[in-house]
């Protein structure tokens, strides 16, 4: 029991290390301001990014976590049940996943992309609605932090 707490004691310093940290980053309040996005998960993706200038547009940075899926076809024929690349920033692909899943329980939109995007697929239907969540996930934290805006609701529900 004595190990235990002092292990969550040590969890509970890491974090705190880890706030400390990143409250001098200006994007960290970016991220921050999403509703599900906390210090771990907004240290770990600018950690990851490091630079937004670095990467021309938000599908590059998709990229760059490897959540692109390969065209496989021959002719008129185009696959459909295609794996996630997967060659990318191992560690980026895991903070933008877990992000955009923590997301999706706090966002009304986003969770009803996610039901849409499950219901969609045959196989793999949580992974590959997960991924395409997270794909969304990287559009708005690409737009967020080269504005350097706060996440603000959509009008839809805001007016609600």
């Amino acid at each position: 029991m004595r190990e235990i707490r002092s292990l969550e004691k040590a969890i509970k310093d890491c974090d705190q290390g880890i706030e400390d940290l990143v409250q001098t980053v200006p994007e960290y309040q970016c991220l921050t301001s999403i509703p599900g996005v906390g210090p771990v998960y907004a240290a770990g993706l600018l950690a990851e990014i490091g630079q937004i200038q670095r990467f021309p547009d938000q599908a590059s940075l998709a990229k760059y976590a490897g959540l692109t899926w390969p065209r496989h076809q021959s002719g008129r024929h185009e696959a459909e049940d295609t794996p996630l690349t997967k060659k990318g920033n191992r560690y980026f692909r895991y903070y933008l996943i877990e992000a955009a899943n923590s997301v999706r329980r706090h966002l009304p939109e986003y969770q009803a992309f996610y039901r849409k995007k499950y219901q969609e697929t045959p196989k793999h239907q949580h992974k590959r609605a997960i991924v395409l969540t997270a794909r969304k996930f990287v559009r708005l934290v690409d737009t967020l932090l080269r504005n350097h805006q706060l996440y603000t609701p959509p009008r839809s529900v805001i007016e609600k």
